[in-house]
């Protein structure tokens, strides 16, 4: 499936995975929860990657995350303090080494129901605009494309979708809804699971109930 859009590629933020996701601890057991992390991670880079999209994870901790690697996946080690934006920003700074002119973007590494025709999709709706997406909360934002050779301006945290749109990104109000599904909490991964998740996030849950 090609990309419609010029895009150099997605960066994925990556925390270390025995710390990272604290809220979704309780969905499966303690012993899991790195496993459980890793897989909502694999099942997000695999549709991005079957969507046609290359991706560049800044991790934390990459030989933790070594086991993401595949195909259109590359991961570099974070530098600095471990802000998300930060590693955004170190992403972006590589990504327009390789290529001034294309979009880059950052992508959430939590949506295992992500459809790769979604995320098409709202590639071509971008139409040439710093855009984002919005998650199923709408407070916090799964996806942020640049315009091309603009800067991203990454503003993730609480209450991510005000802070770009009063940067001026635009919202997309397309009907996404795995790629607005992102996993914090086991109520979100219920929902997740609803709408059908990846291999690796499945074979994680086995049959557990989520929480």
């Amino acid at each position: 499936m090609p990309v419609p859009v010029e895009i150099s590629g997605l960066i994925v933020p990556l925390k270390p995975p025995r710390a990272g996701k604290s809220r979704l601890r309780g969905a499966v057991d303690e012993r899991d929860h790195a496993a459980l992390v890793l897989a909502l991670a694999w099942d997000t880079l695999a549709a991005a990657t079957d969507a046609g999209v290359r991706l560049l994870v800044v991790a934390a901790d990459p030989a933790a995350v070594s086991g993401l690697r595949r195909p259109g996946v590359e991961v570099v080690g974070e530098r600095g303090d471990g802000d998300l934006n930060s590693a955004l920003r170190q992403g972006e700074a590589l990504l327009r080494q390789r290529d001034p002119d294309a979009v880059v973007g950052a992508i959430q590494a939590d949506l295992p129901a992500l459809r790769p025709a979604e995320l098409a999709a709202a590639l071509a709706a971008a139409e040439g605009r710093r855009v984002f997406v919005a998650d199923a909360d709408g407070t916090g934002t799964t996806l942020l494309l640049s315009e091309p050779g603009g800067p991203l301006d990454p503003r993730f945290g609480a209450g991510s979708a005000a802070a770009h749109a009063g940067s001026g990104a635009v919202p997309l109000e397309l009907d996404l809804p795995t790629l607005r599904r992102d996993v914090d909490t086991p109520a979100d991964l219920a929902e997740a699971c609803r709408l059908g998740v990846g291999d690796r996030t499945r074979a994680v849950l086995c049959s557990r109930e989520v929480a």
